[in-house]
C-alpha cells in the first residue's frame, strides 16, 4: 500500500468520514500528484515544498477556472493529509499550513418558497399511492428530502433498519459517523410505508443490506441517478432555478425557521457539528422578516402611501402640464391667423 492508501483508510476508519468526503479527499490529492508528474506509489512527501503547491493553486484558478470555494476544499484536503503525515512522522515540516485560503462570497442559501413547496406535496402525494414503483419511490425521495433535510449521501446510505417500526422516525449517520434520529412526518411515513408495501409484493428487495432506495432489480440507485430524480420531480412540478437535494435541505431548514423553530433544534436536525453553520439560515428568515414589515407596518404603509400619493400627483402635474400647453398653442395658434387674415 502507499502512504496515499494509508491516509485514505485513516479518513475511513479513525476519522469515519463518509464513503463521498473520502473519494473527494483521494481526487484533489491524486489531481496535485498529476500536476507535479508524480505517481502514488513514488510520492515523496519530503520532497515537495510550498512553492510547488502554491504553483499547483494558481494552476487551479488560472488554468482551471476553478472557483474559489473548490480551490478552498482542495487546499482543506492537502492540508489534513500533511498533518497526517506530520503525525505519523513521514514529513518534518508543514508545507500547507502558511497557505492561506481564499475568501468567498457569503451566498444565501438557495431555497423554494413554502407556498410553491406546498403545490409540489400535493402533487406528488398522488404518486405514494400509484402502483407503478418508479412513481412512488420518487415521490417518496422528494418527500424525504423535503420534510427530514437529510443529506443526499444520508438518505442514499439509509437502510429498512433505520427505519422505527412505527415509521415514526429515521435514524441518520451523518459526517463523521454521527447518528441522529430525525423525525418523520405522517406524510413522509404514509409513502415510506406504501412504498414499502410495494416493495415486499413485488418481491424487489433483493440486496443483502436492505438498502431503503432502490432500482426495480432491487439494487440500491447511484447518488447520480437520486440527484437526477430530484430534478425531474421539481421540474414536473414547475420549480424554476436550482432543483436537487440539498436545495430541499435548505428550504426544510428555512421553513422550519420562519415558522418559529429555535435554531439548536435546527442544527440537531440538520447534524450540524456547529451552530455557525445553521445561522446562515437567519439571514433568509431576517429577509422575510423585512418584506413582512415593508408591507404590514402602519409607518411603513403609510410612508409607501406617500409615496405613491406623490408619484401620483407627479404624473397629474405632467398631465395638466401638457393639457396647458396644448391649449396655450392652440390659443396663439387662433391669434395668429386672425391677424394673419387682418
Amino acid at each position: 500500500m502507499t502512504l496515499i492508501d494509508d491516509f485514505i483508510v485513516w479518513l475511513e476508519a479513525e476519522r469515519r468520514y463518509s464513503p463521498l468526503t473520502v473519494r473527494n479527499y483521494r481526487r484533489d490529492i491524486e489531481d496535485m500528484l498529476r500536476y507535479m508528474a508524480i505517481t502514488p506509489e513514488a510520492f515523496e512527501p519530503e520532497r515537495i515544498g510550498r512553492d510547488d503547491i502554491n504553483e499547483w493553486i494558481v494552476y487551479l484558478y488560472e488554468e482551471r477556472k476553478l472557483k474559489a470555494t473548490s480551490v478552498n476544499r482542495t487546499i482543506a484536503s492537502i492540508r489534513t493529509l500533511w498533518h497526517w503525515l506530520m503525525a505519523h512522522g513521514h514529513v518534518s515540516r508543514d508545507v500547507v499550513s502558511t497557505i492561506h485560503q481564499s475568501r468567498t462570497s457569503h451566498r444565501l442559501p438557495t431555497f423554494v418558497a413554502e407556498s410553491r413547496m406546498t403545490d409540489v406535496v400535493e402533487q406528488i402525494k398522488q404518486e405514494t399511492t400509484s402502483d407503478e414503483f418508479d412513481a412512488m419511490r420518487n415521490a417518496t425521495i422528494v418527500l424525504i428530502f423535503y420534510t427530514t433535510g437529510l443529506r443526499l449521501a444520508e438518505l442514499h446510505g439509509a437502510t429498512w433498519g433505520d427505519i422505527a417500526a412505527d415509521y415514526s422516525t429515521i435514524r441518520v449517520t451523518g459526517k463523521g459517523n454521527k447518528q441522529r434520529i430525525v423525525p418523520l412526518h405522517p406524510t413522509t411515513a404514509h409513502a415510506i410505508k406504501e412504498y414499502h408495501k410495494i416493495i415486499s409484493l413485488q418481491n424487489i428487495c433483493i440486496y443483502p443490506k436492505k438498502a431503503l432506495i432502490l432500482s426495480k432489480k432491487g439494487e440500491p440507485i447511484s447518488l447520480r441517478t437520486m440527484q437526477r430524480i430530484v430534478d425531474k420531480v421539481l421540474t414536473a412540478s414547475g420549480i424554476q432555478g436550482k432543483r436537487s437535494p440539498h436545495v430541499l435541505r435548505h428550504t426544510f431548514a428555512t421553513h422550519l425557521l420562519n415558522e418559529g423553530a429555535d435554531l439548536r433544534e435546527i442544527q440537531e436536525l440538520l447534524g450540524h457539528s456547529s451552530l455557525k453553520a445553521t445561522q446562515i439560515y437567519t439571514h433568509n428568515s431576517i429577509r422575510k422578516l423585512k418584506e413582512v414589515y415593508n408591507t404590514t407596518h402602519p409607518r411603513e404603509t403609510r410612508r409607501a402611501e406617500k409615496e405613491v400619493s406623490k408619484q401620483e400627483g407627479k404624473q397629474e402635474g405632467k398631465q395638466e402640464g401638457k393639457q396647458e400647453g396644448k391649449q396655450e398653442s392652440k390659443q396663439e395658434g387662433k391669434q395668429e391667423g386672425k391677424q394673419n387674415g387682418e
